[in-house]
């Protein structure tokens, strides 16, 4: 990996000189984005459900093309994920880990590859911490405040009603930063922190497009033809999209998928996301 430096205080991303405590020395391994893209931070839980990684990477591949950053926390979870897929889609991306930028003490340990190939793709790993400094209880924090510190928006996945990822919402709120939220199941506890954060007045989002006019893109909705609209679907996916030739009360399909409700629910939650179907007046409908 690139050899660490320090950057000059006219260097630092300009957005981070605003917040109430700005870092007075900054490390980086890599190259730090030009000031015109627009950085988005994605976070969530560590604990990720299938639900989360799903809307992860539909939400950040549905941003390919744009001038974003992606900036997360080199995590294991939802971090990682979200760090994977930018990658994966050709976005930028930069990483805050809660401990300084050497290998010895890089954390988490199982992600010092990931953190190679973010510096080899054209993004960086940075830290207020000396190099050689350990990740430590009050680190967390303190990197939390530079996530939240330097971009235009936050995005959260999946969060607990107690958790880190709550923390970094707060702190973007009193940085005037957009806070936006992926609603979840009333069942899931991962969905607790963010159905909260929605009532609080934190912008829901259930696709690309939205996240795009909240960061402030012009969009324009092409028309797709079933094919495409329907080319990542699975087969119980296909096969609500068969049964929903007319609008159907939840239960009755459910029972005529024929799977458990659990596994229905999740799937029937995630394809509203999609925006497959839609739930108004007691029915679901194809969108």
């Amino acid at each position: 990996m690139e050899d660490v430096y320090k950057l000059k205080p006219e260097q630092f991303p300009k957005a981070l000189l605003e917040i109430p405590q700005p870092p007075k020395v900054l490390y980086i391994r890599g190259k730090l984005p030009g000031e015109d893209m627009i950085y988005l931070a994605v976070v969530g839980s560590r604990k990720y459900t299938s639900y989360g990684k799903d809307i992860c990477e539909k939400l950040i591949r549905g941003l390919k093309g744009y001038p974003i950053v992606i900036v997360s926390g080199l995590a294991i979870g939802m971090d990682s994920i979200a760090h994977r897929i930018a990658l994966d889609t050709g976005l930028a991306t930069i990483a805050f880990p809660g401990s300084g930028l050497d290998n010895s003490v890089l954390h988490p340990r199982s992600n010092i590859k990931l953190a190679q190939e973010i510096v080899d793709k054209g993004g960086c790993v940075i830290s207020e911490l000396e190099p050689s400094c350990p990740a430590a209880l009050y680190s967390f924090v303190r990197r939390n405040r530079l996530m939240a510190g330097m971009v235009k928006a936050v995005l959260i996945i999946e969060a607990e009603e107690k958790s880190g990822t709550l923390v970094t919402a707060r702190m973007a709120l009193d940085y005037n930063r957009d806070v936006l939220a992926v609603p979840g199941s009333a069942f899931s506890s991962n969905s607790n922190g963010t159905n909260w954060l929605i009532k609080q007045g934190a912008t829901p989002v259930t696709n690309s497009e939205e996240i795009l006019i909240a960061l402030g893109f012009n969009i324009e909705k092409s028309k797709q033809t079933d094919k495409e609209k329907y080319a990542d679907c699975g087969k119980n996916e296909m096969k609500i999209i068969e049964l929903l030739r007319e609008p159907m009360e939840r239960n009755d399909l459910i029972r005529e998928l024929g799977i458990n409700i659990g596994e229905a629910n999740a799937l029937l939650s995630i394809m509203e996301l999609k925006d497959l179907i839609k739930e108004e007046l007691g029915e679901i409908r194809k969108i």
